[in-house]
């Protein structure tokens, strides 16, 4: 670090310390003279700054009563002008010394920045024809022992932003705005599927095996029962479950936590909303995808017409459906319909794509299609048809036992969801979980744990069920035009700083 950086550091440490130090004199002033404002304990607010704002022939002339942070003050001798932010917005207040007294205005100029308060006065527009609350009456209720970054809009550091959301919610209206919406996504999604008669349910988040998913899981211990315990990776085997039990439609919609990579598309704990529907298909799933996207768009946007980092795209139906032999095929030219598989991945190491010696015609296929043609899916696609080896859960498609009838779909060249015919052959299932207890063996520790428990209610017999889950985080960036997920995470995981 170069001499100039370490005074520029020591001379904003120093500042910062000179800051914290009078406002903290501030406080103890303010409690010297019995008005400690952490003892308030209540503000009556008849109003809103964007209710106000928008509706202002409503409110002209009339009292209000506002409370928010202090986020600008402009001092004029016997009058000042300043600006309250509160939940929906913020709004200009003119303070004056005939109105608020003498002694009540000279505590309002020793307000900082970032100090909450209650204002009481009415609604008027200025000379400049904004629209501002003419004060009679402002109260402090909590006092901001630091101050917020850079004059308040300055905060960019994007690690920052996220271990300090509280300050990024108040210094970037943006961000704010994109949790509003993601509150609103969520919403929509249950409104939809509740009109589609699908029952919301809730299922263990500690399990003693940690299956409906090829990932690694977390561990915890149970103290009472002296046993490890897994933070659930899916609760799919749990809600097929109770479509054994007599449910036709559920669904959960909550937290997965999985041990694995953290880059702009995955966080360790994260959302997804899982459903299961009896007598239906993958097909079922496809067509139940599609209304959900444009129902929400359509509800929360109010148009399918997007821009995803300054690119079109569109949610409108149909959407686009390839079987992943024809997406590798179309994107790379392999054809894995025919051909032998060693010529195959010959080929496709040219372009790239390394395989292990063992590698199976489905595992080969499924490769080259994660690394050479998912990138390239830009607008909304299924890929249906994939292989056994990577579909453990999925039934078997009837014309081709190398493959399952199973779907991804891909937009912005990223899978949102993933979807089956769910096998429901018991023998057959048990034989997916011997597969992958051998994966497990050689050393893939997110190959599926066996669950004897689940293979029982199978015997009970599962009808014909279609089955889907769907990444809410995901979603949320598509809507809000967010690129990483922790852009759409309150708090995302984090190191913590030493």
């Amino acid at each position: 670090m170069s001499d100039n950086n370490v005074n520029e550091n020591l001379n904003g440490e120093a500042e910062l310390g000179e800051i914290l130090r009078v406002r903290r004199d501030k406080l103890a002033e303010l409690k010297a003279f019995g008005k400690d404002p952490f003892e308030i304990v209540k503000f009556d607010k008849t109003a809103d700054s964007s209710v106000i704002m928008s509706d202002y022939t409503t409110y002209e002339g009339k009292t209000v009563k506002l409370a928010g942070r202090l986020i600008s003050k402009r001092i004029m001798g016997k009058a000042s002008f300043g600006n309250v932010l509160d939940g929906s917005g913020s709004i200009q207040c003119y303070f004056r010394r005939d109105d608020l007294g003498e002694d009540a205005y000279n505590e309002f100029k020793k307000y900082d920045i970032g100090d909450i308060v209650g204002v009481t006065g009415h609604v008027f527009t200025t000379q400049k024809g904004e629209i501002s609350i003419h004060s009679a009456e402002v109260v402090l209720l909590a006092k901001s022992l630091l101050p917020l970054p850079e004059k308040f809009h300055g905060l960019k550091d994007e690690d920052l932003r996220y271990r300090q959301r509280y300050v990024d919610l108040i210094a970037n209206p943006d961000v704010k705005r994109t949790f509003v919406l993601r509150s609103k996504i969520i919403s929509a999604v249950r409104a939809f599927l509740d009109a589609e008669g699908f029952i919301e349910v809730e299922t263990p988040i500690l399990n003693t095996i940690a299956g409906g998913a090829s990932a690694r899981p977390f561990v915890t211990h149970h103290n009472a029962l002296d046993l490890d315990m897994y933070m659930r990776i899916a609760p799919e085997l749990y809600l097929k479950r109770l479509i054994v039990g007599g449910f036709e439609k559920v669904y959960e919609l909550g937290r997965l936590f999985r041990n694995e990579g953290m880059d702009t598309r995955h966080n360790p704990e994260f959302t997804t909303v899982e459903l299961y529907q009896a007598y239906t298909d993958y097909h079922g799933m496809m067509d139940i995808t599609e209304r959900l996207f444009v129902y929400v768009a359509e509800k929360v946007l109010g148009t399918l017409e997007l821009s995803y980092q300054g690119k079109a795209l569109s949610l409108k139906s149909p959407w686009k459906r390839l079987t992943m032999l024809d997406a590798v095929k179309e994107y790379t030219g392999l054809d894995f319909s025919k051909g032998k598989l060693a010529d195959l991945t010959k080929k496709a190491e040219k372009l790239g794509v390394g395989f292990p010696a063992d590698v199976t015609w489905g595992k080969a296929l499924y490769t080259i299609f994660d690394q050479l043609v998912e990138d390239k899916l830009w607008d909304p696609t299924f890929i249906i048809d994939y292989p056994v080896e990577v579909s453990p859960l999925a039934k078997k498609k009837p014309t081709d036992k190398r493959l399952t009838e199973r779907f991804e779909f891909f937009i912005t060249a990223r899978e949102l969801g993933n979807a089956f015919s769910e096998l429901n052959d018991p023998v057959d299932q048990r034989e997916r979980f011997m597969a992958q207890a051998k994966e497990r063996a050689k050393g893939d520790d997110e190959a599926q744990m066996t669950d004897d428990d689940y293979v029982t209610a199978l015997e009970y017999g599962l009808p014909p069920t279609g089955g889907l889950g769907i990444g809410i985080d995901r979603l949320v960036m598509l809507l809000t035009d967010s690129f990483s997920i922790r852009d759409v995470l309150l708090f995302p995981t984090m190191k913590p700083v030493k």
